[in-house]
C-alpha cells in the first residue's frame, strides 16, 4: 500500500512538473545558456596594384553584466586601475545601463588588460572589428564606409556589402546559475569571414589626381570639383575624385553632401565639351563631311522658331568642321544639328551613352537627361550640339570620350577588377557583352582625335592651348557652360562649369582624363573657362600618369 501511494505521489510530482511547472523550468534551462557571437572580418579592398584601401583591425571590447553585479562601487574600484579609467565613470555605466546583459566598459587591443578585467566577477571581454581606411580621403567617395557594426553605408562598401560581410557564428555554451560558463553546447551557423574586393583605381594616379585638382579648387574657391582617369581600350577607372571630400575616420563630423561621388550623381549642361561627339555622329550620318565650310554668320544667326545664337567670344565666318571644333563655334554646332535633325541627333547621343547610367559599380548614379524627340522644341537641335538642354554626368562624358579614343568601339566603365575569397583565389570579373560593337567607324574616330581634337590643344587659337605637353601630343575639348539658375528661368551670368576632357598620346591614347570644375569664383580675376581652370590641371595629371605608367615619347 505504501508503495502504491509513493508511485502516486511520484506520478502526481512528475505530471504537476512537467504541466503545470514546464514554462517556469523551459525558461530556468535557457537562462543555463550563454551565447557568445563570432563576428566575421570584413573583406578587404585593394587598389589595382594591391594596395589597402580599407581593412578590419581586431579589438577587444571589457564589458559588464549589470545584473550579475551585487556591488557595483566594489566592481567598478577593482576595475578601474585595471582600465585605466576613473571608478564613478565605470559605476555610472553600470548603473544607467539599460540592457541588464550589457554595458561596454572600453575598447582595447591589450589582450592582458582584458584577461586582468575578466577576472573580477561580472565583467568580461569580447573580440571585435574595426575598420580602418590607411589612406584616408584619398579614395573615400569610391571606397565609402560602414557604421560602427560594420555595415556598408556608402560607396563601394555598401555595394558590396554582402561580399564583403561574410556571415557571422554564434557559440552557445552551458552556465552556471551566475551565467558562467561551464561547458560548450554548440556552435549556431557557420563563420564566414568577408570576400575582398581589387578595384581598378590605381592609389598613385588617384594622388596626383587629388593632388592637382584640390590645389586648383583651392585656388578658385570653387563650390565643387570632379576629375576622372580611364584607360580607354578596357573602360578602367584609374582615379576618380570629388572634391569637397571627406575622411571615413570622422564621418560624425562630415557634411553628408561631401559623402556623393559626384562623377555619377551630379548631372549638368556639358557646354561645348559636348562638340566633337556631336560632330563624330554628324559625319558618321553624312550630314557634313570634313572639308566643307560652313557659314557661321559673323557671330550672330538667328531664325524662327530657334531665336538667336551668338559666340562665347569673336563671331567667325567660313569654317570647316576641324575649324569649328577648334575655335569651339556654337554657331557652326548649331547648323550641324539643324542638318542631322532632331532623330538622328538623338540616337546618335544615346548610342554614346547619355540619357542613360553608365553602369559603374557604385550606388547613387543618376541617368542625365536626354528628352526624347517629341519632348523638343525648336530651339533644341540647335542647342544641344553646343551642351545646352542635355545634362550629363562626368562618368558619361568619360564614356563617351573613351568610345572616340578607342576608334569607335563601346566601352563599358568599370571600377571592380576582381574578388578575392578566403583562400587568396582571385576571380576577374566578366563584363557583360556590348550589345553593339563599334558606335562609330574608326576612321571617322580616329580623324576626331588625331586631327579636329589634337588641334584644339595644339594650334594657335586653340581653346586647349594651356594642356599642351611636349613629350606626348594631347587631344582635348574644353567646356564653359553657364549654370542655369535655381531661383528663375535663365542662365547665371556669374556661375559656370569649366571642364576639360583630353587624353594621350593622340595615336594610341593609354588614358582619358576629365577635370570639372563648378562655380569657380569669377570675382578673383584668374578667368572662369574650361581653357583656363580646368585644362592646366589635366595636363598635369596626364604628364604625372604617362610617366607613371612608362608611356613612351611620341
Amino acid at each position: 500500500m505504501i508503495l502504491i501511494v509513493s508511485f502516486l505521489a511520484l506520478g502526481g510530482r512528475c505530471f504537476y512538473l512537467q504541466y503545470y511547472k514546464n514554462e517556469q523550468y523551459s525558461q530556468a534551462c535557457l537562462r543555463q545558456e550563454s551565447f557568445r557571437d563570432l563576428l566575421p572580418q570584413r573583406g578587404v579592398i585593394l587598389d589595382c596594384r594591391g594596395r589597402v584601401l580599407a581593412a578590419s583591425n581586431k579589438f577587444q571590447t571589457i564589458f559588464a553584466e549589470p545584473r550579475a553585479i551585487k556591488d557595483a562601487k566594489e566592481t567598478s574600484s577593482e576595475l578601474a586601475p585595471i582600465v585605466d579609467m576613473g571608478a564613478h565613470i565605470i559605476c555610472q555605466l553600470i548603473l544607467e545601463s539599460r540592457n541588464p546583459g550589457f554595458v561596454r566598459i572600453k575598447n582595447t587591443t591589450d589582450l592582458d588588460e582584458c584577461r586582468a578585467a575578466s577576472r573580477i566577477y561580472g565583467i568580461g571581454y569580447q573580440s571585435n572589428w574595426q575598420r580602418h581606411y590607411p589612406m584616408g580621403r584619398l579614395a573615400a567617395n569610391v571606397v565609402g564606409f560602414t557604421s560602427l557594426d560594420n555595415l556598408g553605408l556608402e560607396g563601394i562598401e555598401l555595394k558590396y556589402d554582402e561580399q564583403l560581410s561574410g556571415s557571422a557564428a554564434r557559440n552557445i555554451v552551458f552556465a552556471d546559475v551566475f551565467r558562467r560558463p561551464v561547458r560548450p553546447k554548440q556552435q549556431d551557423g557557420i563563420l564566414t569571414n568577408g570576400k575582398g574586393i581589387i578595384l581598378t583605381i590605381d592609389a598613385t594616379i588617384q594622388q596626383f589626381t587629388r593632388d592637382e585638382l584640390f590645389k586648383q579648387y583651392k585656388s578658385y574657391e570653387a563650390e565643387s570639383a570632379v576629375a576622372i582617369v580611364a584607360e580607354p581600350k578596357s573602360g578602367a577607372i584609374l582615379a576618380m575624385v570629388s572634391l569637397p571630400d571627406f575622411d571615413p575616420a570622422d564621418i560624425r563630423t562630415t557634411d553628408p553632401n561631401n559623402f556623393r561621388s559626384r562623377a555619377i550623381t551630379d548631372w549638368y549642361e556639358p557646354g561645348s565639351i559636348i562638340k566633337p561627339i556631336v560632330a563624330s555622329i554628324a559625319l558618321e550620318a553624312g550630314a557634313i563631311n570634313k572639308t566643307e565650310k560652313i557659314f557661321c554668320e559673323n557671330g550672330n544667326y538667328h531664325g524662327r522658331g530657334f531665336g538667336r545664337i551668338g559666340e562665347y567670344r569673336r563671331g567667325f565666318g567660313n569654317l570647316t568642321l576641324r575649324e569649328i571644333l577648334i575655335n569651339s563655334s556654337n554657331i557652326g554646332m548649331a547648323k550641324i544639328g539643324q542638318r542631322l535633325g532632331k532623330d538622328r541627333l538623338y540616337e546618335g547621343l544615346r548610342l554614346f551613352g547619355f540619357g542613360v547610367k553608365t553602369g559603374v559599380e557604385l550606388p547613387g548614379e543618376v541617368d542625365g537627361l536626354l528628352r526624347p524627340p517629341d519632348k523638343w522644341t525648336g530651339y533644341s537641335v540647335t542647342r544641344i550640339p553646343f551642351g545646352q538642354e542635355i545634362c550629363v554626368t562626368g562618368m558619361q562624358l568619360v564614356r563617351a570620350f573613351c568610345i572616340l579614343a578607342n576608334g569607335g568601339r563601346l566601352v563599358r566603365p568599370f571600377l571592380v577588377r576582381a574578388i578575392v575569397d578566403n583562400d587568396g583565389n582571385i576571380t576577374e570579373l566578366k563584363r557583360p557583352p556590348s550589345a553593339v560593337g563599334y558606335i562609330i567607324k574608326n576612321e571617322v574616330a580616329k580623324w576626331i582625335v588625331t586631327n579636329a581634337m589634337t588641334g584644339v590643344v595644339n594650334e594657335v587659337g586653340g581653346t586647349g592651348k594651356r594642356a599642351q605637353l611636349e613629350k606626348w601630343e594631347v587631344f582635348g575639348k574644353t567646356g564653359t557652360a553657364n549654370i542655369a539658375k535655381s531661383d528663375g528661368r535663365g542662365y547665371s551670368d556669374r556661375d559656370y562649369m569649366a571642364s576639360f576632357i583630353a587624353g594621350a598620346p593622340a595615336d594610341d591614347p593609354a588614358i582619358v582624363v576629365l577635370v570639372s570644375v563648378r562655380k569657380p569664383n569669377r570675382s578673383l580675376g584668374k578667368g572662369y573657362t574650361g581653357g583656363v581652370v580646368a585644362a592646366p590641371v589635366a595636363k598635369r595629371i596626364i604628364e604625372k600618369t604617362l610617366n607613371y605608367l612608362g608611356c613612351p615619347p611620341d
